[in-house]
């Protein structure tokens, strides 16, 4: 079984407005080595639609891209990516595959299935899959910035406070802090 890794890059008051963080060669960086590590990659479809909109036309060469970025879209454009959805069946980027059912089990089918891991990169479906203990551990990315505004990390709230273990703490040189944390079970 695979572990469910939430990552996302969020502002030091936990803003997740993807127009706050730095969007540099070294972030876009440090999310591509974490695709190359898992196996598959979970969405809500809120967070499909917003990439679904961007990445495949770089990823064709459609758009202008410096090469990080590039090398980003076209390993997303290759990655398995399932999205969880009551208002949309077609997902016609490629390898993208809907989950249906009952939350829990199609997650955790798709963990059991995914030994090398599932990325989760949305901020509601994470408040949802938290609520069901299904995340196993948090890789953010902390941006140096205060943004003032929403959407805010786990805005929908949790039942039960979550206990983390730091696994480590990374400085990046644009000052965006990648912390890894642990479920403490």
């Amino acid at each position: 079984m695979g572990l469910l890794t939430f990552s996302l890059n969020l502002t030091l008051d936990g803003c997740v407005d993807h127009e706050e963080g730095i969007a540099d060669d070294e972030t876009h960086a440090f999310f591509t080595r974490l695709m190359d590590e898992g196996g598959a990659i979970l969405w809500g479809r809120v967070t499909y639609e917003m990439m679904e909109s961007a990445w495949p036309a770089v990823a064709r060469g459609d758009v202008d891209a410096p090469p990080a970025i590039r090398e980003w879209a076209a390993k997303l454009e290759a990655k398995p990516k399932y999205v969880v959805s009551s208002t949309r069946t077609e997902f016609p980027w490629t390898n993208s595959h809907h989950v249906t059912g009952d939350l829990r089990e199609g997650v955790q089918k798709l963990k059991d299935a995914t030994p090398a891991g599932v990325l989760l990169g949305s901020g509601k479906l994470a408040t949802e899959l938290d609520r069901l203990d299904l995340i196993d551990e948090y890789k953010m990315l902390v941006h140096p910035r205060i943004a003032g505004h929403g959407p805010t990390l786990y805005q929908g709230g949790l039942p039960a406070t979550r206990r983390l273990k730091l696994v480590s703490a990374e400085p990046l040189s644009n000052g965006v802090m990648a912390m890894h944390y642990r479920r403490a079970r």
